[in-house]
């Protein structure tokens, strides 16, 4: 049971490696005003992104036509990764867990 937890960790960083490469490009893209995203591939990219992204423009709303929300967004992912990589590395004890 206890070596489960181990490979879901590897695989909770691994997705959320995946998620960030999206998100980057999907802030990337959005700098595009030409980019139609109601066509494929961005209309996939824009629904796997979004309703992520739109839990940080919530907080943070655009200002001045420019999003900072993304910049929250990135950090949580980052520091989930890096929590999760610790406690896959058996550095989780320091944690108390």
């Amino acid at each position: 049971m206890s070596s489960t937890v181990p490979l879901l960790l590897q695989g909770a960083i691994s997705f959320i490696n995946i998620y960030l490469v999206l998100l980057v490009i999907r802030v990337l893209l959005s700098w595009f005003p030409s980019i139609n995203w109601y066509n494929q591939p961005w209309l996939t990219l824009s629904q796997l992104t979004d309703p992520y992204l739109n839990l940080f423009r919530s907080i943070i709303p655009p200002l001045g036509g420019i999003d900072f929300s993304p910049i929250l967004a990135f950090l949580l992912l980052q520091f989930l990764a890096t929590l999760f990589t610790q406690l896959a590395g058996g550095a989780g004890a320091s944690f108390g867990f």
